[in-house]
């Protein structure tokens, strides 16, 4: 499973995604993974993610409007990723609804990891999102830093459903980065990185 660290996605999986990818284990990494961000109480964890309040259009709606369906889309993401991550499969989720290119490929790679090695993740992360930029093009682009909180979310064996062991050093809370592409009316989240920093 550590071997996933180096997956920017998300478990963080411990330290699977730690994969350097890491922090991620970020999704198996995530994980687990980088488990160490201290928690300070600068935690927004029962903030949720920002919605448009703004009643008239306006260009500040449309942004508003904009930013919302950026995080509705990574906020999807992570909710697949964290229904794949309890099986160690992508199938009967809808990853493949709102993760594409880089981002998918980590979470299958780790997914494939999990499998091999016989863990499953239990609970959930928690994430708390923020849109820091978006940028309009042929193809527009997001990019959202996040706090993943992979406090509650348990790699585990499968068969004996005893914790899997990680590295003491893992950050349990991180920073993370995700990259998303609006494709036709749709935001997919296609990259993802779990920064070597706690949050």
């Amino acid at each position: 499973m550590t071997a996933t660290q180096r997956r920017s996605s998300g478990l963080n999986i411990a330290t699977v995604r730690t994969r350097k990818h890491a922090t991620a284990l970020l999704l198996a990494g995530s994980l687990l993974a980088l488990a160490g961000c201290s928690d300070s109480g600068s935690d927004t964890s029962s903030k949720p993610s920002p919605t448009p309040t703004t009643v008239s259009p306006s260009p500040s709606s449309t942004v508003d409007a904009q930013d919302a369906a950026v995080l509705a889309a990574y906020v999807s993401s992570w909710d697949a990723q964290t229904a794949a991550y309890a099986k160690a499969s992508s199938a009967g989720t809808d990853l493949k609804k709102n993760t594409a290119l880089r981002a998918l490929f980590d979470i299958e790679h780790d997914l494939e990891v999990m499998r091999k090695a016989g863990q499953v993740a239990t609970g959930k992360p928690l994430i708390h999102p923020k849109v820091v930029k978006v940028t309009a093009a042929k193809i527009p682009t997001a990019t959202v830093t996040d706090c993943v909180d992979t406090t509650h979310w348990t790699l585990i064996n499968k068969a004996s459903k005893k914790k899997v062991p990680l590295p003491t050093t893992r950050l349990i809370k991180y920073v993370s980065t995700a990259t998303l592409e609006k494709w036709g009316k749709t935001w997919l989240v296609t990259k993802l990185t779990a920064q070597e920093q706690g949050c």
